[in-house]
């Protein structure tokens, strides 16, 4: 319990969601070719910024709304490090915290991030809207390239039994006494491969 809240959780929560799709192409059997796309979501809750002044905390409160604010500053660098067009390339200090750490995969790189800043109408909170609107500005900022996840492995694999699957029908009509397809590989071109 502080002075500004009685039942606060006085905590950040993170629930993460991963989803595998698996889409099969071509025919059924042994010859279908499969392909595997994942994702991940993160729902993220930041607690919100501790002011002593305000929340009258002490002793463990006064930890953890230092603890809370300690990992609220080290997020902001870090959106300020990514949303920077001019320090491109430069280190990012996701290791300060753990709440950066576990963000990593959601601020930077290969992903789509929303996010939603709740301020109060009151006049009371004046400072703390105005700070977490300046928060949610930096956090625009910041610019990835989302691209779709599929697992190399499988896209591999189906590109092999592709080219298995026209082999042997290849291989199946010059037993029959049909010549080979002009686009087939040449006898000269299978032996450099398998060397």
């Amino acid at each position: 319990e502080t002075a500004m809240n009685a039942s606060s959780s006085r905590s950040h929560a993170i629930m993460s969601v991963m989803v595998q799709q698996t889409v099969k192409h071509g025919e059924s059997g042994n010859d279908q070719l499969t392909e595997v796309k994942r994702s991940k979501f993160n729902f993220v809750d930041l607690a919100g910024c501790e002011r002593q002044k305000r929340t009258k905390a002490e002793g463990r409160r006064l930890k953890e709304g230092i603890d809370i604010n300690r990992g609220l500053l080290v997020l902001g660098n870090v959106i300020s490090a990514l949303g920077d067009t001019k320090r491109r390339g430069t280190f990012v200090p996701y290791r300060d915290s753990k709440l950066t750490r576990l963000l990593k995969g959601s601020l930077g790189g290969n992903h789509k991030t929303l996010m939603i800043a709740c301020v109060s109408p009151s006049s009371d909170n004046l400072d703390e809207s105005l700070n977490c609107l300046r928060y949610a500005n930096r956090a625009k900022n910041i610019q990835n390239k989302a691209v779709v996840n599929v697992d190399a492995g499988s896209r591999i694999v189906a590109e092999l039994r592709g080219q298995v699957q026209a082999l042997a029908t290849e291989l199946l009509r010059v037993r029959e006494g049909g010549e080979p397809s002009d686009d087939s590989f040449s006898i000269d071109a299978l032996k450099s491969i398998i060397r």
